[in-house]
């Protein structure tokens, strides 16, 4: 076949941007919205869990969560997402992106559902339960990486592509916020109807017995974004690349996009041969080794790092501001009024520099390029974590707390605006059509392995070998990503069939 492409691919590539970008940008961002809130609102409820279910009578301080079992039920979602996004992203390839896409949301809602419920009243039966269903909520979650990452790849422009893809991918921002938010408007309407002591002056009363619908209600509010979605994404056609690449079937390509995008297309059959034998190479083979063996080990290897640092500041955040002093000692509150503060806390951190950090990654990617914004991301991580690290004691002393929240929340904006939209951007656009929704998947899967380490290590680490030495941890492993970064190629105003090698292949067919 000549070097020519089908035309209903040329004309995704050339379409100007229209009202259904944006539907698709919302359907596809409301999963991530959703994945968002589940993953990061456990670490705002924990501590409370540790006063309900683990309060020694007569101790000095209220109860806390066990370290296995925090780790547990911080870490055990990220084990479920890591699952789902191999096997999702794999079934993605297999049954089509839209079929697949429906049965992630579904078992999102049900399990945030769940996971507000529990058998019995005993720490263990509440904790089990929980650890059960959040493992099941990230299964679906991990579903939504590699799909919404992919479906929307397929459906950009060339032009503008890099900047839907992380405009979905920004949506996990709004859904950090939206935990903080939730946590800030139950805790409040709870202290208002049912006040109580601190800890020091009553320790029974301190916890009042209607807390324990609070964390439920938090969690369970996320079956609620996702639940409004699933209508749309029903209502969503195939990717035109699935269709007419995989499924070879550019008539049936050309139908579904001239019903949601305003362009005329025809038919090519005669196009869409099956490839010659040897060129239809799988992910196992020796073609694939040499041709994007090096980008998938970048794309692996700078999720997985990134992750580290990312989830466990996020998880550990509550730890740092105690530590320097931001929220009080947990003595000096009572349950519902230490769960306010920290929902508080992350609320700012997530307003002042997590939702920014995205979308000055949207506004750029497409100006100068996946590679620079990702290599600037790690630099500057790297250099506030040490920053924060080396000067630990100056940061904890009264005066220069404000500084030391600040600098924190430089090195999420950083995140933000760098590699955590980058590596979810990058691997939608660099492997063939019909591998791009397991290569994404396995990338994403390497970054919840990441977030693992970050959940079950540094939760021990914090505790074990302190803050100051974690900070410093967690820059030298910003440094690696920076390293890393050099083996993902630019990806940025090309058409996804060109940075693939697709075409290559067509010509030596």
């Amino acid at each position: 076949m000549a070097k020519e492409q089908l035309q209903v691919l040329n004309a995704l590539d050339a379409a100007k941007t229209q009202w259904y970008h944006f539907t698709a940008i919302v359907i596809a961002g409301m999963g991530f919205f959703t994945d968002a809130y589940d993953l990061f609102c456990i670490s705002l409820v924990t501590k409370l869990l540790g006063r309900l279910y683990y309060t020694e009578p007569g101790s000095p301080t209220p109860g806390t969560l066990p370290s296995n079992v925090a780790a547990a039920v911080n870490g055990v979602a990220f084990c479920g997402t890591l699952a789902g996004q191999i096997f999702f992203g794999w079934l993605g390839d297999k049954m089509g992106r839209k079929r697949v896409y429906g049965m992630t949301l579904m078992l999102m809602v049900l399990c945030s559902v769940a996971s507000g419920l529990s058998f019995g009243k005993e720490a263990n039966g509440v904790m089990a339960t929980l650890c059960f269903f959040r493992f099941w909520l990230g299964f679906g979650i991990g579903g939504d990486y590699p799909l919404s990452a992919t479906i929307m790849s397929e459906y950009a422009n060339k032009k503008t592509r890099g900047a839907f893809i992380a405009a979905v991918f920004a949506m996990q921002g709004f859904g950090i916020l939206a935990g903080g938010m939730v946590a800030i408007v139950v805790s409040s309407a709870f202290k208002a109807r049912y006040p109580a002591p601190a800890y020091e002056d009553d320790a029974a009363l301190s916890t009042i017995p209607q807390a324990d619908y609070v964390w439920r209600m938090i969690l369970m509010f996320g079956a609620l974004p996702a639940a409004l979605t699933y209508y749309w994404r029903m209502k969503m056609p195939e990717t035109a690349r699935y269709t007419a690449l995989v499924a070879k079937n550019a008539k049936q390509a050309a139908a579904d996009m001239s019903k949601v995008l305003q362009v005329d297309l025809e038919a090519e059959p005669e196009k869409v041969q099956p490839k010659a034998q040897g060129n239809d190479f799988g992910l196992f083979s020796k073609q694939f080794a040499r041709r994007h063996g090096l980008h998938l080990l970048g794309t692996m290897s700078t999720w997985f790092l990134l992750d580290i640092a990312f989830y466990s500041q996020n998880l550990f955040q509550k730890d740092v501001f105690t530590a320097i002093g931001w929220i009080p000692k947990a003595k000096t509150m009572n349950a519902i009024e230490e769960l306010y503060r920290i929902g508080r806390a992350q609320t700012l951190i997530a307003l002042c520099s997590t939702v920014p950090g995205y979308w000055f990654t949207v506004a750029l990617i497409d100006r100068i390029g996946r590679f620079a914004i990702q290599l600037m991301g790690f630099f500057f991580m790297t250099v506030f974590m040490f920053a924060l690290a080396i000067p630990y004691h100056h940061w904890t002393l009264p005066d220069n707390r404000i500084g030391f929240v600040i600098m924190y929340s430089l090195t999420f904006f950083f995140a933000n605006f760098g590699p955590n939209a980058t590596t979810f951007v990058v691997p939608a656009e660099i492997f063939p059509a019909r591998l791009r929704s397991t290569c994404h998947g396995i990338s994403a899967a390497a970054g919840k392995a990441g977030a693992m380490v970050g959940a079950f290590g540094f939760l021990y680490a914090a505790n074990g070998i302190g803050v100051r030495t974690t900070l410093i941890i967690l820059g030298v492993i910003n440094f690696l990503g920076m390293v890393f970064t050099f083996l993902v190629p630019e990806s940025n105003g090309r058409s996804l069939e060109e940075i693939s090698g697709e075409n290559e292949e067509e010509n030596a067919a």
